[in-house]
Formats: structure tokens, sequence, C-alpha cells
């Protein structure tokens, strides 16, 4: 009789050397500012606008997705013990990491991003949200092979036993389950972009990047193991209340770019 689950025993070191260890995790998060920077490179490209920008525009998102991330994990889940030992806030390579943080300190530095380059706003976070899927679906995958942020236990055939985290019990692979989610909404969003281009109404692409994707988020929490202890007991758990604003302002996002004229930018 065939299992009716898969054993998750994948080691999340490939190899190590000197002390250093290179890990899928670091792999993954690697390729999604590398595949976004083509992606990006193309549409700058077509716009007609240069590379230099391109690669400023880069450093800022860098900048915003790690600094927010990490800040989004220390005060939004652990805030006691990251408050009371700050200095571990800098140790990143220990893990910790938020999506709905890096999200925020996305929106922070491009805000400052357009400010000093005098590019509208939001045609600028309109065509980095098509990028900002893609590595959705890359740290996603990256948690998975870490064998972190996964479900609750299941019966489905689909079920994955995290061997590694000291599990006996199938549990929803969740991180596929977010990860095919964003590679969807990637899709949706670039193939709307490539029909319209710059013609694309102002806020469209990231009213339907926060409405979906943050929507998709909010459902897959409940199926989801708490990630920190004090979200035991809640009807909803700290990303589900993280994500409504963020799906809120997706819709009014949508709702306000069907009430302009499609960008001549």
């Amino acid at each position: 009789m065939l299992l009716n689950y898969i054993n998750w025993d994948i080691n999340p070191e490939i190899f190590g050397f000197w002390g250093l260890s290179i890990r899928y995790y670091g792999l993954l998060f690697a390729a999604s500012f590398f595949f976004g920077y083509l992606i990006m490179q193309k549409i700058f490209k077509q716009e007609g606008l240069t590379i230099e920008l391109l690669d400023k525009l880069t450093i800022y998102m860098a900048l915003g997705t790690v600094l927010g991330a990490r800040l989004g994990h220390c005060l939004f889940y652990q805030p006691d013990y990251y408050l009371s030992h700050p200095w571990e806030i800098i140790k990143i390579w220990h893990g910790g990491l938020a999506s709905h943080g890096a999200a925020i300190g996305i929106l922070i530095s491009l805000y400052y991003f357009s400010k000093k380059n005098k590019k509208p706003y939001l045609w600028i976070i309109d065509r980095i949200a098509i990028v900002v899927a893609l590595a959705g679906f890359f740290i996603r995958m990256g948690n998975l092979m870490n064998s972190e942020i996964y479900g609750n236990v299941t019966t489905l055939p689909w079920g994955f036993v995290f061997l590694r985290d000291g599990q006996t019990l199938p549990k929803h692979p969740t991180q596929i389950y977010e990860a095919l989610s964003y590679l969807t909404i990637f899709v949706l969003l670039y193939s709307i972009y490539r029909k319209k281009g710059i013609q694309v109404k102002p806020g469209l692409l990231v009213g339907l990047f926060f409405s979906l994707l943050f929507t998709v988020r909010f459902f897959v929490e409940f199926i989801k193991e708490d990630q920190v202890r004090f979200e035991q007991g809640m009807s909803l758990n700290m990303g589900q209340w993280l994500s409504i604003p963020l799906v809120l302002l997706g819709l009014f996002l949508l709702y306000r770019s069907l009430k302009l004229k499609p960008s001549s930018k």
C-alpha cells in the first residue's frame, strides 16, 4: 500500500567551507533579486529608462526588503525579546524575516526613491509589484527547503512529514500553497503589463498585488501552525491581522485606478 504522505528530510545546507555555509534559502533569496532585476531591465528598456536608474532602484529595493522584513519579524512577532536584546536584531543570519514587514519596508524605501529621482510613486510600485510577487515564490520555496512555516496536521495525500523539524505527522505544505499562488499572481501581473505596457492604469498592478497576495496569505493562515506562542488561542493570528490593512489598501488602489485615465508615462 502506498504511503499517503511525503517524508521531507532535505538538508537546508548545500555545502559549507571555512565556517560558512551555502543554503538553499540564501540561493533562492538571491535568485529573487536576480530574476527580478532581469524583468525590471526589460521594463526599463521598453520604457526608455536607463540601467543606472534601475541600479539605484535595486539598492533601495534591497535595503527596504531586508530591513523591513527583519524589523517586521522583530517588532510584530517577538517584540519583548528583541526590545530587551536589541543587538540580536542585526543577527539576520539566525533567521526571522516577515513578509508584511518587507511590504512596509519596500513601500517606504520606494517612496524616498520616487522623491529623490522624481518618478511617480504609483509608477514605481506598480512595476515593482510584478517582481515582488515572483520573489514571494522563491522565498516560500526557501522556507520549504528550511522545513519551516508549515501547516497543521493533514490527511491529504500530499501531506509532508518535516523530519528535520522533529515532526512525525504529515502537515499541510503551506509553503507550496503560497509559492504557487504567488507565482500565479506574478504571471497575471506580468501578463497585464505586457499587454497594456505604459497604458496600464496607475495603481492597477499594485492594487491587484496587495488584494490578491494578502488574501491568499489571510486564508492560508487558517491551516498554518502558529509562528509564535502568543498567537495560541487567537481567533486571527498576527499574519492575518497584518494582512487585512494590506488587502484593504489593495482594494482602494484598484478602485482608484478605475477612476483614472490610462497612464501616458
